[in-house]
């Protein structure tokens, strides 16, 4: 029988790597619930007519979503984001406005690992629903400038644009469609097939031919309607008083059908360019009216987990302390103290671990040291028969001294500072 392995594009994260994801999130909380963000827990998979209404004519829809039938014959979807689920709660339970949610979680999208890229996906965002205030695009962007820097992670760039809104977009399409459409001949092949469908698509595509082409396109920025160039130069005025930098990017369009005029994506400039994009987002508006809701209007993002830890890996930032434990009891006179003693260190809330199966002081003072513990608390069997214990700094060395047990919490917490 062959050895079982996690599925490609899939992968595990064991301890102690696994600290740099608990700080992940820990930072991602309490930089967004200072600004009244709570979080939210939705399905991991849902009814696939939630994702279809995000866009059918990306990729992500058509040819990467995981779907399938249960086996109550539904058609159903693992979530390829979490945008289109957090609408869908908003519509379902109808919360007061604003609402301003966080979430965490694994999306799964078919497409060929590479580093950065996996076939399930970790993302933190935000959404804000109910208002189309310029100021809240501002704040939803300056909260993930925010968390970067928190995280440590510095070398970002900020890319914003503005797709404008229904009002402006149907022109500028037409325009851009007919630019296209004359020049169908050079586009790659896909989107030859394909820009009826959607031409702004072509903006966004990463193949040779279609990138020389967009570099003479009209571009939607230079055609927006009056409401719309109102609100994106508030927005840019807002981050101007924040002191935030960003570049225009006339070209970014995201790779999902539900924006509306602000657009923005983060880079890591420590990262290879083919894979740099380590989150972004915008405004959409329309999507809660599409899904079947009110019109509501809704500005929110997605960072990636996965890119965003390569990015702080290579700019050196140090992401969560090393998981251990405080003490670890070593007990070669049964077992018993060392049940008792860690029981009662961590109702102190004192991190505590011992060894099992009545091992040797020496591998068990093995296992503490391995363990990174700051003392170890020993019993032997004449400090059992004497009600004694002994302690042992494990990290600055030094004699051994013995403390009753009955003192060891108090001694302990002495010991470490508090």
């Amino acid at each position: 029988m062959s050895e079982l392995r996690h599925p490609p594009g899939t992968f595990d994260v064991l301890p102690p790597d696994s600290a740099r994801w608990e700080a992940f999130a820990a930072t991602f909380a309490r930089v967004v619930e200072a600004a009244g963000y709570g979080l939210i827990l939705t399905p991991t998979f849902e009814d696939v007519a939630v994702f279809k209404r995000v866009g059918e004519s990306t990729d992500v829809v058509r040819k990467e979503m995981y779907d399938f039938e249960d086996k109550g014959g539904r058609h159903i979807a693992l979530r390829p984001e979490v945008t289109a689920s957090v609408a869908r709660a908003f519509i379902q339970h109808r919360p007061a406005l604003p609402w301003k949610t966080w979430y965490a979680g694994s999306n799964f999208r078919y497409e060929r690992p590479q580093a950065g890229r996996y076939r399930e996906f970790r993302q933190v965002g935000i959404e804000a629903f109910g208002t189309d205030d310029a100021d809240l695009d501002v704040e939803v962007i300056a909260l993930g400038w925010e968390f970067y820097r928190a995280l440590g992670v510095n070398r970002v760039e900020l890319q914003l644009n503005s797709l404008g809104d229904a009002n402006c977009r149907p022109a500028y399409r037409e325009l851009l469609l007919n630019y296209l459409r004359e020049r169908r001949d050079d586009l790659c092949d896909d989107h030859k097939e394909r820009l009826e469908e959607n031409p702004l698509r072509v903006l966004d595509c990463k193949k040779e031919p279609c990138r020389d082409l967009v570099k003479a396109v009209p571009l939607q920025i230079d055609h927006l309607c009056d409401e719309c160039s109102t609100h994106f130069a508030r927005v840019r005025q807002g981050l101007d008083a924040l002191g935030i930098d960003y570049t225009l990017a006339p070209l970014l369009v995201r790779g999902l059908d539900y924006y509306t005029r602000t657009t923005f994506e983060y880079t890591g400039l420590a990262l290879e360019s083919a894979q740099n994009g380590i989150g972004g987002g915008g405004r959409y508006d329309g999507l809660v009216a599409a899904m079947g809701g009110p019109q509501t209007p809704a500005v929110g993002f997605a960072l990636g987990v996965d890119r965003t830890l390569l990015a702080a890996e290579a700019e050196g930032a140090v992401l969560g302390r090393q998981p251990g434990v405080d003490v670890f009891v070593v007990d070669f006179a049964g077992g018993e103290a060392a049940r008792d003693l860690t029981a009662a260190l961590r109702s102190a809330g004192i991190k505590a671990d011992r060894a099992y199966d009545n091992r040797s002081a020496k591998a068990q003072f093995k296992a503490a040291d391995r363990s990174g513990a700051r003392f170890a608390i020993v019993v032997g069997p004449d400090e059992a028969v004497a009600g004694n214990v002994g302690i042992k700094d494990l990290q600055q060395g030094g004699d051994q001294s013995t403390i009753p047990a009955a003192g060891v919490v108090d001694e302990v917490r002495r010991r470490l500072g508090g």
